[in-house]
């Protein structure tokens, strides 16, 4: 894609909360004209997240490069539309690639142990994890149907794995974090922490100034085009 293409257009930033500390650090004064961060439990259902995404992408009065801080999120971005905007987005699956700082050290992990289920400040606060998931089960269905779902949802587990922006962010979600611990031990899974990086972050915003870097670690989406899950296998 030729930088000419996009050189005049203004930057907007449509991003999940659980980015907003990150970005709001790395952004020069000045870099976007519109950032925008939105709830962490968007990614709960899906289609909520793509409608909330394509009406901010609708709403975009003047020819745009929409940097999306998500990666496809269960499809949330699946059949998102770029209209007369291009579309810049982090090529993974969900947050915690970004979180972990590349798609490599996703592998990485992924390699050391595959049965591993993530833990964040947004996916915490959100009450996306499994013990907040088996209250709400119990509270709607009784306690055996609840755990017959936990069961069949994450026994397969291995590992519980923290992921954080630094350490105090680590000390200050440490208590809730070993708490959903301690209901995952039934499943054997071992509780483990990891410090992130904003190195994802930081290409992010180098290549929204120079789109030709993107290489493989990110999608371009042309005006007129379709953000679509088949953008993100590898």
């Amino acid at each position: 894609m030729s930088e000419a293409t996009t050189q005049n257009r203004p930057i907007v930033i449509l991003a999940c909360q659980v980015f907003q500390h990150w970005l709001e650090q790395l952004l020069p004064n000045g870099f976007a004209t519109n950032l925008t961060f939105f709830d962490y439990g968007l990614h709960v259902v899906p289609k909520n997240l793509r409608q909330t995404l394509q009406q901010a992408i609708d709403s975009i009065e003047q020819p745009s490069l929409v940097v999306l801080g998500y990666g496809l999120c269960g499809n949330g971005l699946d059949g998102i539309n770029a209209e007369k905007h291009f579309l810049l987005i982090p090529r993974t699956d969900d947050c915690i690639a970004i979180l972990l700082g590349s798609y490599q050290a996703y592998l990485r992990e992924m390699k050391k142990e595959p049965g591993t289920y993530y833990l964040s400040k947004g996916w915490l606060e959100a009450g996306t994890n499994p013990l907040a998931e088996s209250r709400k089960y119990e509270d709607k269905y009784g306690a055996e149907t609840a755990n017959f779902v936990m069961d069949t949802q994450y026994r397969h587990y291995r590992r519980l794995m923290m992921v954080a922006r630094n350490e105090q962010e680590l000390g200050t979600y440490r208590p809730q974090a070993q708490e959903v611990a301690a209901y995952c031990a039934r499943w054997g899974m071992r509780y483990e922490e990891l410090l992130g990086t904003d190195d994802y972050l930081r290409r992010l915003v180098e290549i929204a100034i120079g789109l030709e870097q993107a290489g493989d670690e990110f999608l371009l989406i042309p005006p007129g085009g379709m953000l679509t899950q088949a953008h993100f296998i590898r």
